[in-house]
């Protein structure tokens, strides 16, 4: 039967059984209103763990100033459901009040990851997703955290977090969910026309054309030339940005550079769409 946990100190209680009797556990931290993404990492995290253990709340410091969080939908009877179909075994929602109950000051800065991309328009985002994610490792201890590679960006910085700060847990990176045709599955994609969603998948086409590239001569400029012009030709979208970098560093490839991080946001209708690909550079450029 799975328990829904609303206090830190029940999770507590129920996190140092789980610890007694040296069960794993897969922590999958969400906003809500679950999709098929956060779904396959609650999936995954059960092959996985001996307890599963889904967050849903919808994180305050990770929202600026322009951007609604009274709005953000919820709806918490809907997500439970859904939770307990594919198995998770606690789902932890505290209210605002029971996560962040006093403001020390302190604070945990992102760094220069998080003023590109995504990062680029949402000045202290990173920030706050950093803060509510540490808190979480810490309530649920996990053996192993999932996220979805969608969000690569935020992984890449959450990943960085748990390197350089010693997070005794695994990282766990869930593939992008596609559709038929290679679109990323989004909750964005119904607000696409009819056209507008035969032209989205141009941008996974895109991405593979430019890893292609880049695998076969090393030229990020080349490989980044070749996805803006299939998408200037086989779309009407506005390219937000497409980059190439290292991966999870996200800086600028080198020769040395092994992992790596395609990445694009684009503009279709009006529509944002994000995607990307990571791939490996077997022995460097």
């Amino acid at each position: 039967m799975m328990k829904v946990i609303t206090t830190i100190q029940a999770l507590a209680t129920e996190i140092q059984a789980a610890k007694h009797a040296q069960k794993t556990i897969g922590l999958v931290p969400t906003m809500g209103y679950l999709h098929e993404g956060h779904l396959t990492l609650a999936q995954t995290a059960r092959v996985e763990n001996d307890v599963v253990v889904m967050s849903i709340f919808v994180n305050p410091t990770q929202f600026g100033p322009n951007e609604d969080f009274e709005s953000y939908p919820r709806d918490l009877p809907r997500d439970t459901a859904l939770a307990e179909s594919v198995g998770v075994d606690i789902v932890f929602a505290p209210s605002v009040e029971e996560m962040y109950p006093q403001d020390g000051g302190i604070r945990l800065h992102a760094g220069e990851q998080a003023t590109i991309l995504c990062g680029a328009s949402r000045p202290g985002h990173f920030d706050g997703v950093l803060q509510v994610v540490s808190k979480l490792f810490h309530l649920t201890l996990p053996t192993r955290a999932y996220f979805g590679q969608k969000d690569a960006q935020q992984v890449a910085i959450i990943a960085t977090m748990v390197r350089d700060f010693n997070f005794p847990l695994e990282m766990r990176v869930v593939p992008i969910v596609r559709e038929e045709d290679g679109l990323a599955k989004s909750s964005r994609n119904v607000y696409l026309s009819e056209s507008e969603r035969q032209e989205a998948p141009a941008i996974n086409e895109a991405l593979q054309l430019a890893r292609d590239s880049f695998l076969a001569n090393g030229d990020a400029d080349k490989a980044l030339a070749k996805a803006k012009a299939h998408i200037h030709a086989r779309t009407h979208g506005r390219i937000d940005y497409i980059e190439l970098l290292t991966y999870p560093d996200l800086t600028p490839v080198t020769t040395a550079t092994q992992q790596v991080l395609l990445a694009a946001a684009v503009y279709i209708g009006k529509t944002r769409l994000i995607d990307n690909c990571i791939f490996t550079v077997k022995e460097g450029l």
